[in-house]
């Protein structure tokens, strides 16, 4: 009799817990837009969830920390006149992110350590480039504020949030409504699906599809796209009988997948979640009332089932912490935030270990806050890898860091960095008087601006000094 030999794997026993009742978020009045998009973010600092809100678009942005009953006076970000469709943080400032609206634009938005007084209504920089909803937002993962945008207008911006400026534009790509757009690891690709049922691999520098597969899913309900961590790519749709699937495929040879996992028979998108750190993807549908996952190895059959976590209400929406933003002391190797119709509660995932010790197996180095580049080199053509820190002793988030957003004069002299149209005859050069009369009035406008923001933030400082002494 042949004995089963049992896959070694130390994430095999790894199970979900939600957290204590005191730990949840309650009183939320969670977005009922019909959008696929996840309506939560989180980072160690921070949790923001898209909320309903009357004339206009708005979300909530909580301290982690402010767990129980959220005061329905509780102030809110709002600025967008259309219902917010997707928000994402920084993955470099933990005080900043993007918001993405039905009404074509892109905000980004300043969020103070403290608890404001009312409602932020004014974003550091407002990105209008958009014709119709903007509806997915992924912030670069290792060039600092390089933003990506894609719109129902078909057109994917990738901008400089520090200047404003549009630094790529991808109008030509896809045919239809863009339903998931995806970085890889050093942000030098893009995965992306669309509703002509095509997964394509662009290089966005380039302005070039470099693969392309259609209908890696049968079915006619939305795909969803993430690279992996070596650069294959996991994806998720429906097959023709609508079995909602899970399939691994490999950019150099898109005719077979490599892995093909079917599941069950349902109607919601399933949001794929993947950590590189330990190669788990995450399966979260909506509407579903449960996370699948499953670990990606390089050994057959390469997709291999974890287990299920189950709970009885239904989600309205996923927010999935970094790994900077877990406690380690507990072995939590993954963190979910589930939104209910009214509230919100974390889901914490473990590997049991007897030991209190410090697990350098689950925990290798992993991205911090830190870019590895500025944006105008990511333009210009350099790749560079995340900056990694080791958690052995946790990680604490640094202070409040200001985004600064220097607009360019149209006037500037400096040439502008990375791939640009060459000079035309047109443009004469300047006489050096009147060079040295602009620096000149750059130089004073600016020290004008700094000026009236240290007046700024002095108000603030009594502003908060005055509500705790109220307190």
């Amino acid at each position: 009799m042949s004995r089963r030999v049992v896959r070694q794997s130390k994430f095999r026993h790894v199970f979900g817990q939600a957290a204590k009742a005191d730990q949840s978020y309650e009183d939320i009045r969670v977005s009922k837009v019909t959008w696929d998009s996840s309506f939560c973010a989180v980072n160690p600092k921070f949790l923001a969830i898209i909320v309903e809100a009357g004339g206009g678009g708005a979300f909530i942005v909580l301290p982690l920390a402010k767990t129980g009953r959220v005061d329905k006076n509780y102030p809110l970000v709002t600025g967008h006149t259309a219902p917010v469709l997707d928000i994402d943080w920084c993955p470099h400032n933990d005080n900043v992110i993007a918001s993405a609206s039905d009404d074509t634009t892109v905000m980004v938005w300043q969020v103070p350590d403290y608890t404001p007084v009312r409602n932020i209504t004014e974003p550091i920089i407002t990105l209008e480039g958009h014709s119709k909803r903007v509806g997915i937002l992924s912030w670069h993962p290792t060039a600092r504020n390089v933003l990506l945008s894609a719109g129902g207008d078909n057109v994917i911006i990738i901008w400089n949030v520090g200047t404003g400026e549009v630094l790529l534009s991808l109008d030509d790509m896809h045919p239809d409504v863009i339903h998931s757009v995806c970085w890889n690891s050093n942000g030098s690709l893009l995965a992306t699906t669309c509703k002509d049922k095509t997964l394509r691999i662009i290089d966005p520098r380039k302005g070039q599809v470099v693969a392309e597969r259609a209908r890696p899913h049968e079915g006619a309900r939305p795909l969803r796209a993430v690279f992996t961590a070596d650069g294959k790519l996991l994806s998720t749709g429906f097959s023709r009988m609508s079995e909602r699937q899970l399939a691994l495929w490999d950019p150099n040879n898109f005719e077979e997948p490599v892995a093909l996992q079917e599941m069950d028979t349902s109607n919601g998108v399933l949001l794929p979640f993947y950590d590189p750190d330990s190669s788990i993807v995450y399966l979260c549908g909506k509407g579903d009332s449960s996370i699948r996952y499953f670990e990606i190895t390089d050994e057959p059959p390469f997709v291999h089932y974890l287990n299920t976590f189950s709970s009885k209400e239904p989600q309205r929406g996923m927010g999935f912490m970094p790994k900077r933003g877990l406690d380690v002391s507990k072995c939590e190797i993954a963190r979910f935030y589930k939104l209910h119709e009214r509230k919100c509660e974390p889901i914490i995932m473990t590997v049991p270990r007897k030991s209190d010790l410090f697990q350098d197996d689950l925990y290798p180095d992993t991205p911090g806050p830190e870019p590895a580049l500025e944006a105008d080199e990511w333009l210009s053509g350099q790749d560079a890898e995340p900056v990694l820190i080791s958690l052995r002793d946790g990680y604490v988030p640094p202070k409040h860091r200001e985004l600064r957003v220097t607009k360019r004069n149209i006037l500037d002299v400096r040439p502008p960095s990375g791939p640009r149209r060459s000079q035309s005859a047109s443009d004469a050069p300047l006489s050096q008087h009147t060079l040295e009369t602009l620096l000149d009035e750059i130089k004073a406008l600016r020290e004008q601006v700094q000026a009236q923001e240290q007046r700024i933030t002095a108000l603030e400082n009594m502003l908060c000094e005055l509500v705790d002494g109220t307190d």
